[in-house]
């Protein structure tokens, strides 16, 4: 069971056995109501990354019962660094990967805060990725196919970056837009399974996230 409370500084959250602090500078709605928009980037830059989306959430739970200790992994789009931290917690050798820099400054901090050993925070674009073939043995991330043109240059990150018998891991939360993403990556040769549905609180609703695994037949 995941519970969530949060103000605009800060969210108080439940997951994978054990409460987590996470500070932010802002909610969602008061950033965005900052953000310049006469700014021709201003859309690239919209500061989702300062929400616990359900996805996430669902993720935290499923990483919980995996067994990561020594494991090396990737968090892709790391945000506030939950799921990192979770991995982190349970042993893993975590990279939190994300576009923004506030995103990772944040991250960092919420390290310090939860006592946990530190994930490596990078700054990354995924169309560009940096990383060296077959770096990680598991790669997750939590609603990131909110937007089509996502999916090739996600899963040529895969292609390069997961290790020969490694897992990839999406929460996604049955939007419209991601409906085809499995059939897709089923038809370029992955094995996809769903491994689950979690009902997630989210904003006075719930709402209703599927665990995805992918990994490569050898």
């Amino acid at each position: 069971m995941t519970e969530l409370h949060e103000n605009h500084g800060q969210l108080t959250v439940n997951a994978a056995g054990r409460s987590w602090t996470l500070e932010r500078p802002a909610d969602l709605e008061s950033l965005w109501e900052s953000m310049d928009e006469n700014d021709p980037e201003a859309e690239e830059h919209i500061p989702y990354w300062v929400e616990l989306w359900p996805a996430t959430l669902a993720l935290c739970g499923w990483l919980a019962r995996q067994d990561l200790a020594g494991r090396r992994c990737l968090d892709l789009g790391c945000g506030l660094g939950l799921s990192a931290l979770v991995a982190a917690n349970l042993g893993a050798q975590v990279v939190g990967m994300d576009y923004e820099h506030d995103a990772l400054y944040f991250a960092s901090r919420n390290t310090r805060i939860n006592s946990v050993p530190s994930p490596l925070w990078v700054r990354m674009d995924w169309n560009n990725p940096g990383f060296a073939p077959a770096s990680f043995d598991r790669i997750w991330g939590g609603d990131i196919f909110y937007e089509q043109r996502f999916f090739e240059p996600l899963e040529n990150l895969l292609l390069r970056s997961l290790a020969p018998g490694g897992r990839v891991w999406f929460g996604d939360p049955e939007r419209t837009v991601s409906s085809t993403v499995w059939s897709k990556f089923s038809r370029r040769g992955w094995r996809v399974r769903n491994q689950g549905k979690e009902v997630v609180p989210f904003e006075q609703a719930r709402m209703t996230v599927n665990v995805w695994e992918l990994f490569r037949p050898q």
